[in-house]
């Protein structure tokens, strides 16, 4: 068995994808997951499969779509994936709350940091696929919009890490 990280997209966020945890890990059981477990009400679910990621991801999807009535965007990644982005974020020394990884399917265009609108003194750094975003002064009043990251999700370092965590349990 494989230990997956399923990362959902735009669920309890600013009121829109309402998705109980609950829900969420019932849905991993019914599609064959095992220990299922959830991670704070923003989409977040940790579990063991012996299927492949497109599968997990295929299962998963299917189950989302038919629970929300519309598609829901699903992350997967591998403890493994995970912990080597973990790794791999450019902004050591920075507050872990203050640094997002968005997560995609597929590696971030080339023109990505061409393509940003209203950055201010938020840094960025591609990754295989994945987008390191430092928000200097923090999120709360930052504009800064990265069409790359539509279909992706975002997580902190704090969030990262305590999945990764859950997975190696």
């Amino acid at each position: 068995m494989t230990p997956y990280i399923a990362l959902l997209r735009a669920v309890n966020v600013g009121g829109t994808g309402k998705l109980p945890m609950a829900d969420l890990r019932a849905m991993c059981g019914d599609a064959g997951f095992q220990r299922a477990r959830t991670y704070i009400a923003s989409g977040n679910a940790v579990f063991d499969s012996d299927r492949t990621p497109a599968q997990v991801k295929a299962a998963l999807e299917k189950r989302l779509a038919a629970y929300a009535g519309k598609p829901v965007g699903v992350i997967v990644r591998q403890r493994d994936e995970l912990a080597r982005v973990l790794a791999a974020q450019p902004f050591t020394g920075a507050a872990p709350n203050r640094v997002v990884v968005i997560f995609l399917d597929d590696p971030p265009p080339a023109n990505t940091l061409d393509t940003l609108r209203h950055q201010r003194d938020e840094r960025l750094v591609l990754g295989e696929r994945e987008i390191y975003v430092h928000y200097g002064d923090g999120m709360a009043d930052s504009r800064l919009v990265i069409p790359a990251a539509r279909l992706g999700t975002g997580r902190n370092l704090n969030t990262i890490a305590k999945l990764i965590e859950m997975a190696a349990a």
